[in-house]
């Protein structure tokens, strides 16, 4: 199914080649936010998937589809999420997410150290500042390049240390920048370089 675009009225939506589609009669718009309940309507027949281009970031808007449809698919839901096997599911989950997230927290640690690369005798001050990187570039939806997995965690940690440092030791976060395509990257790529000197 082609990803389509809010139209002009809440009840249409814009295709790919520009036309105006009136949603159908008895189809109501679901919300993001439940994966579950999204996964299953989609499978179960017809539907619109609705998202929007916001500069480099696509949206969801939800989707269209049958609200007899929807509504079946969430009391069949709410029926298995009230059972004890699947709150059992959840927590165990739970804790292997969170084991995955120690375990990356204390890898990204590693990388950071390793890309610092100090004197050993200065240890302290490495494990110092790893933590302080570390801790502000790996909680879980904080969107910084540290939870990325586009790039290898080597790379990761380098670009999350120059990030950190740019911080520390700029005045990036008070910078008033231009609002030019490209402008923001060349600036943060000069004081990147900047970063990179003061280590």
């Amino acid at each position: 199914m082609t990803t389509l675009t809010p139209g002009p009225t809440p009840n249409t939506v814009r295709s790919t080649n520009g036309n105006i589609l009136t949603v159908p009669e008895g189809w109501v718009l679901l919300p993001p936010g439940d994966a579950a309940l999204t996964r299953r309507v989609k499978s179960a027949g017809d539907h619109w998937v609705v998202a929007e281009k916001k500069g480099r970031k696509v949206f969801s808007r939800g989707i269209w589809a049958s609200l007899a449809t929807i509504e079946r698919i969430r009391a069949e839901l709410t029926a298995e999420r009230s059972t004890e096997g699947h709150a059992k599911r959840k927590e165990a989950d739970v804790r292997r997410r969170e084991k995955t997230q120690a375990q990356y927290v204390e890898d990204f640690h590693g990388a950071v150290v390793t890309f610092l690369a100090f004197h050993p005798k200065h240890t302290d001050l490495a494990n110092q500042i790893a933590r302080a990187v570390t801790s502000h570039a790996t909680p879980v939806g904080s969107g910084t390049v540290a939870r990325t997995k586009r790039i290898p965690v080597e790379q990761r940690a380098e670009a999350a240390v120059i990030a950190w440092m740019r911080h520390q030791t700029t005045a990036y976060d008070s910078m008033a920048i231009p609002r030019v395509k490209g402008k923001r990257r060349e600036v943060r790529r000069m004081l990147a370089l900047r970063s990179k000197d003061f280590a």
